[in-house]
Formats: C-alpha cells, sequence, structure tokens
C-alpha cells in the first residue's frame, strides 16, 4: 500500500499570516519574529514550547484563513509572553498533571483580550463565556471553575508546562531563547505596549495588565518585609562577644586555663509604630503581624522586643510576644522621629528598628547606628530617606 505523500507545509501562507499580526500590533512584532517555525505532522493545530519554537500542523495552515492564522501566532506567542509554563509549574501537583483542563484555562485567559482586540480565531476557540465565567481572569481563576473534563487543547508545552511527544528535545533545533533571552523579550514587549498606548490609543485590559506587571512588578509585601526583618536581624547578631559561661572545648589542651568560647547575642528589635489618624487598622495590624511573626521565627522574642505607639509623640512602650498583645495609642499628628529617637535611648538600644507608617513623616537626618526597615502602609507613601530600607504595604 503506497504511503501518503506528506503535505508540505505552506510556509508563504504562513509568514503572511505573521506579516499581518505584526503590522497589525506593532507592540507584539518582536515577539512574533522571535519564534522559530517548525513543521510537523503531529501537532494538532499550531503550539509553542517554552524556548520559543512555534510547530505548525500543514494540513492546519491549509484550511485555515490568513486572518485566523495571524490570530492563532498572537494566541501562541501570548502563552510564552505571559510565562503560561512557569506559572503552570507553581500550580498544585494534581493540576500539573491535568496539562488539557490547564490548557483550556490558559486559552481562556487569553482569548477574551483576543476578540475584544477584534482578532479572528478558529472555530472552536475557548473563552470563558463557554463555561458562564466572567472574563478578564487569569488562568489560575479560571482553572477550579472549569466543569469537569473540558474539550482538550494542546498549545504545547509553552503553554501547559509538560512536553509533548511532537516537541524538539531540549535546546535542539533552530534558534532556541534561553530564559534570559525570553524574559529581556517580554520586558521589551511590554515598553512597546507602553509606548503605544501612550501615542496610538488604548490596549486590551489583559495585556495592559500584563504590561504593568512585567514593568512594575507587584511584590508580596509579607515577603518582602519577612525578608528585610529577617536580614537585618541576622545582621544585627552577627556582632560576636566572648563569655565563660561555656568554656572553650580547645581548654583542654592546656591545663588550668580556662578558654571563653564566641556567643552569637540575638540583637534588640524595637518596633515604632504610627498610630496618627491617617492610618488605617486593618493594614496597621497586619503589618504588625507580620513583623512579630517574622521576630519569632528568627528567635527574637519576649523581652527582646519593644513596640512603641507613636504620632507626634510617644504614647506606649510595651514588651511582646504577640500582635494580640499590643495595645496602640495616639491618633494626632505624624513624627516618627520622635518614636525611632525614643527607641534608640533605651538603657538596652535595639539593633534593628522596624517602623511602621504611612510615610507622610518627616525622618531623622541621618543614618543611627542600626538597621531600620520602614513598612511604608498605602501607595502613595512617599519615599524615606535611602538609608531606609523599605517595603511597600498595599492597602
Amino acid at each position: 500500500m503506497p504511503v501518503p505523500e506528506r503535505l508540505p507545509l505552506d510556509h508563504t501562507k504562513l509568514l503572511a499570516a505573521r506579516y499581518r499580526a505584526a503590522s497589525d500590533r506593532p507592540y507584539l512584532a518582536t515577539a512574533l519574529y522571535a519564534l522559530s517555525v517548525v513543521a510537523s505532522d503531529r501537532v494538532p493545530t499550531m503550539g509553542v514550547d517554552r524556548h520559543w519554537r512555534c510547530y505548525v500542523s500543514p494540513a492546519f495552515a491549509e484550511r485555515t484563513p490568513v486572518a485566523e492564522l495571524a490570530g492563532v501566532w498572537v494566541h501562541e506567542v501570548a502563552h510564552l509572553l505571559r510565562d503560561h509554563h512557569g506559572r503552570a509549574a507553581r500550580l498544585p501537583a494534581a493540576d500539573q498533571r491535568d496539562a488539557h483542563r490547564v490548557n483550556v484555562a490558559q486559552d481562556c485567559e487569553i482569548n477574551d483580550d483576543l476578540i475584544a482586540d477584534g482578532l479572528r480565531l478558529p472555530e472552536g476557540r475557548m473563552e470563558p463565556g463557554l463555561f458562564g465565567l466572567p472574563s478578564g481572569r487569569l488562568f489560575e481563576t479560571y482553572l477550579p471553575a472549569l466543569p469537569p473534563g473540558p474539550p482538550p487543547h494542546n498549545c504545547g508545552s509553552g503553554a501547559h508546562g509538560r512536553p509533548e511527544p511532537w516537541e524538539l528535545p531540549g535546546a535542539q533545533g533552530p534558534s532556541p531563547l534561553s530564559a534570559t533571552e525570553a524574559q529581556a523579550l517580554r520586558r521589551r514587549t511590554a515598553e512597546s505596549m507602553r509606548a503605544h498606548q501612550r501615542t496610538r490609543g488604548s490596549l486590551p485590559a489583559g495585556w495592559r495588565r500584563w504590561a504593568e506587571e512585567v514593568l512594575e512588578p507587584t511584590v508580596d509585601w509579607r515577603q518582602a518585609l519577612a525578608g528585610a526583618v529577617r536580614e537585618a536581624a541576622a545582621w544585627a547578631s552577627g556582632a560576636v562577644d566572648y563569655t565563660y559561661r561555656r568554656p572553650s572545648r580547645r581548654g583542654a589542651a592546656l591545663r588550668g586555663v580556662v578558654l571563653p568560647t564566641l556567643r552569637r547575642p540575638l540583637p534588640r528589635v524595637a518596633v515604632v509604630v504610627d498610630t496618627s489618624g491617617s492610618m488605617g487598622d486593618d493594614e496597621l495590624a497586619a503589618a504588625l503581624g507580620e513583623v512579630t511573626g517574622v521576630l519569632r521565627e528568627v528567635g527574637i522574642r519576649g523581652n527582646r522586643v519593644s513596640v512603641l505607639a507613636c504620632d507626634a509623640d510617644v504614647h506606649a512602650v510595651s514588651r511582646v510576644t504577640s500582635a494580640d498583645q499590643v495595645e496602640l495609642g495616639g491618633g494626632g499628628g505624624t513624627d516618627m522621629r520622635v518614636g525611632i529617637a525614643r527607641a534608640l535611648a533605651a538603657p538596652e538600644r535595639p539593633g534593628i528598628v522596624v517602623v511602621l507608617t504611612d510615610g507622610h513623616t518627616p525622618w531623622p537626618d541621618e543614618s543611627p547606628s542600626c538597621r531600620v526597615v520602614a513598612a511604608l502602609i498605602g501607595a502613595d507613601a512617599p519615599q524615606p530617606p535611602p538609608w531606609i530600607e523599605t517595603v511597600r504595604v498595599p492597602l
């Protein structure tokens, strides 16, 4: 029985579709042309791997109009720009195993933007409305809301993260991009989107949100605050001193001589809390709870932590082991210099001062001889002096 001839890929049609997509949306041009083409009879339609290779079925390219192929080009590059494979790797293991369901959720995230932007897509496209879901969400939100057994979709490991049999192994093949190159390409594309928005008009909401996140990434303030406090605690406790309470084992070699050992003392911590009228109670309580929780984790607790309630004056000083024990007073004007000065004037000088404030306060003119970490509550909090380590806590 004769073997049927393989259909050749119509490169002219395929590249014409990419040119159309890049011409209509020039902010995507660099990313679109970074994709290298691999013809494959095994890929269902078109798909991408994490190395920015685009696999194309010759039969799919032949039967699909150029306008729809242009939409598929944008769809596939969106998987890579939005780092869907990286985000999929952070899902629970059970979700990661259901790669096609993850792909459907990712298509819902992408396609509502593409349709709103006037792009044509082939029949059978996945979009939130098919499942009674609202538009404008991320795929992580869509995933648990999808009904059991949604129609299978397969855009490749560049989307759901699991290598497919039709993909080239590793970084072999034409022009693979490294993770560093891909991240640089994402940033360049986001900058092009921002420039397009300034000069030519609006972007679809999903692309606008994505570009803002790439150019101004949102950091989990709890992780950032915990990291800053841990680092300051490690730095402050790095000072060592000698103690005879635990003699050195090396003293056994010297008869009649007792040698001291080095110790690493835990630092004292002062938490200065802005209780002026402009501070929100919920955010203040959350930030204070994070600080005391981190201090417990690194072993700083009990009488080594002081909390000072301060607006334009210091109203209370207390030793605490948890946020529940703190009673905050005040509510007037704001001057965190008073609280910092009071903390540093204590008989047992702290090695770390953590300030919880909305930032609308004067600051000391120069850095004290200890680490100062400011948790700035609210998006419009002014930036303190550069010698203060800052973490922003959104409202």
